[in-house]
């Protein structure tokens, strides 16, 4: 889910709500369904995750395949899409990726099935990650994401694409990760180190 969240842009919940359909292996893409602003959003699938998710889905469709035999593989479907679409609560594409250890009680509907992973597991990983590494920073989820976005201009991408790919509706909120902004100094070099 690291991986994800630093080689996407994603933000953490984006990342936990994550279903099977949103990931195109074909087209290296994935959607982002609602987010910030109830908006959608394409965004990269990385080369180098391509081939560990799709082992991962192999071993999460084994983890479906024994929920279905238990009669418990239904998961929630956003607004009236349970209504439109009887059976999808229950088909394999509308799966979480990421789903919950165990099951619980869908307070909204009173069905016991699986939910999405925790996103404090996560959190807690990473705190436990920057800890070990002993780095002196704070460091959560989120500062993948910021990564991200601060190394795309390093690599020379423009700003137009890095804001269509964190979601940003306003080109300025994108313009804190361009490399002159984001220096120290105002990205003045000083006439010492020329």
């Amino acid at each position: 889910m690291a991986n994800l969240l630093y080689g996407t842009g994603m933000r953490l919940m984006e990342c936990v709500r994550l279903r099977v359909k949103d990931v195109d292996f074909e087209r290296r893409e994935i959607l982002i369904r609602d987010g910030k602003g109830a908006k959608d959003r394409i965004t990269l699938l990385p080369e180098s995750l391509a081939d560990p998710l799709q082992a991962y889905l192999l071993h999460r469709r084994m983890l479906f395949d024994d929920d279905s035999r238990l009669g418990k593989a239904s998961v929630y479907l956003p607004d009236a899409l349970e209504r439109k679409y009887p059976n999808a609560a229950t088909d394999w594409v509308w799966q979480y990726i990421f789903p919950a250890g165990s099951f619980s009680t869908d307070p909204r509907s009173g069905v016991e099935r699986r939910h999405h992973i925790d996103e404090k597991l996560l959190q807690r990983a990473m705190k436990k990650a920057v800890q070990a590494s002993g780095i002196a920073k704070l460091a959560t989820p989120h500062t993948l994401r910021h990564s991200f976005a601060t190394h795309l201009p390093d690599s020379g991408y423009d700003i137009r694409t890095i804001q269509a790919l964190l979601g940003h509706q306003d080109v300025h909120t994108t313009m804190i990760y361009t490399p002159v902004l984001n220096k120290g100094g105002r990205g003045v070099r000083s006439p010492l180190d020329m």
